[in-house]
């Protein structure tokens, strides 16, 4: 049997651009490679990582990007900041100058380039594009449809952050202003909820993936604990309120207990809670398995539109962790609440599950317990590869799955 082809166009594969998505993306793309699949990544930001799990190839535009990201990393500190911020809410076509030097300069080298991939490969099953800004590649989907066969699949993680009434990330760019979804044969989704807002844009087909966890690298550890309450999180634009409720004032109300926050770009209410930095993607199991506790502070674009999977609750339940969680709109898809996650609605609430939590350590492992078998039974990214296969078309030519193993 022919191992199934797959191009992916990756946001980026090295992990030191600290890209939201990225970590995910390789434990999909192992996942994809245990169930068979022969996959060829080429980045559109930095340069191409080598793994034992997928071949690479060049990025065309690395000089350009890599000028473009110093450019605006200079206006920022200019402007006495680490980014270039937009608003919270509808922000509008942020990125229009950008867009237009990008069509003339960017995106015929990646046409060319895909097109020189494609020519060579000859067998590739599928493209997959992932989380590269839409707009970026107009008329790149349509024409190597036309001249090589081959179906072409967006793949957005991070909906409905992406979506242009929210206009993504300070660090990134606004998807979908000048773009056309109908240009792909599928779009696909971490957000259930999302999907009728990219079919508005335009998506012939939208499906969802949720995220999920890669046992093998979230797992319970025997480690010394040495935090009580701990988060780690990229900033905390969209969930300052949910900072505020769930570390801000319970650290406050509770003096003996130790909060640590890892991560950047931390600017609303953090209380006492203690700012321990950047936690590399090799040392976040330990993190996750030195705390009593972890928070899942979810954004507040994601928490509000029902079933917009984010990676944090995956990998917190698939290490064992005891989750307290501020209010998720559909996190029951995932993890049943009060017995796989608590969900803290408001700073009396947050004040006392810490506090009982704390109290009794068998508890709060019985609750890791419980989310880890709920995430080994139906979150780790062999069930996502597969899915993934399945609405490719690809599953007939792709490995079975192996049961994750317990523990």
């Amino acid at each position: 049997m022919r191992a199934p082809k797959i191009l992916a166009v990756a946001s980026a594969v090295d992990l030191d651009f600290r890209y939201g998505c990225t970590p995910a993306w390789w434990q999909l793309w192992k996942g994809m490679y245990e169930a068979g699949v022969d996959l060829i990544v080429t980045p559109y930001r930095g340069r191409p990582v080598e793994s034992p799990w997928w071949r690479t190839e060049p990025n065309p535009t690395y000089r350009e990007g890599e000028a473009y990201a110093r450019a605006r990393g200079l206006a920022a500190r200019l402007r006495g900041d680490s980014y270039l911020r937009r608003a919270e809410a509808d922000p509008g076509d942020t990125d229009k100058i950008q867009r237009e030097l990008v069509w003339r300069l960017v995106t015929p080298r990646w046409k060319r380039h895909l097109e020189r991939i494609l020519e060579r490969e000859r067998d590739v099953g599928a493209v997959v594009v992932f989380t590269v800004p839409m707009s970026h590649l107009r008329g790149i989907p349509a024409h190597l449809r036309e001249r090589f066969g081959v179906p072409v699949v967006f793949y957005d993680g991070d909906v409905p952050m992406s979506l242009p009434e929210f206009g993504g990330m300070d660090t990134g760019f606004n998807y979908y202003h000048g773009a056309d979804p109908s240009e792909y044969d599928l779009v696909l989704s971490n957000s259930e909820g999302g999907l009728a807002r990219l079919e508005e844009l335009g998506a012939r087909r939208a499906e969802a993936v949720f995220w999920a966890a890669d046992p093998e690298l979230f797992q319970p550890l025997a480690v010394e604990k040495e935090t009580d309450v701990f988060f780690y999180g990229y900033g905390d634009k969209f969930r300052r309120d949910w900072m505020r409720t769930l570390v801000g004032e319970p650290s406050r109300r509770l003096p003996a207990v130790d909060f640590a926050l890892g991560g950047r770009d931390f600017r609303g209410d953090t209380g006492r809670a203690r700012l321990v930095g950047d936690v590399p993607f090799n040392a976040f199991n330990r993190a996750i398995a030195a705390a009593q506790i972890n928070l899942n502070l979810t954004r507040r674009a994601h928490a509000g539109l029902f079933a917009s999977s984010t990676a944090r609750p995956f990998e917190l339940a698939m290490a064992g962790a005891a989750i307290v969680s501020n209010p998720y709109e559909g996190v029951e898809r995932w993890f049943e609440p009060g017995q796989e996650l608590l969900i803290a609605r408001n700073e009396d609430e947050a004040t006392s599950l810490y506090g009982e939590l704390l109290a009794d350590r068998a508890a709060a492992d019985q609750l890791g317990r419980r989310a880890r078998e709920r995430a080994l039974d139906e979150h780790t990214y062999a069930h996502r590869a597969h899915r993934v296969l399945d609405l490719l078309g690809l599953s007939s030519q792709a490995a079975a799955p192996v049961e994750a193993a317990r523990g």
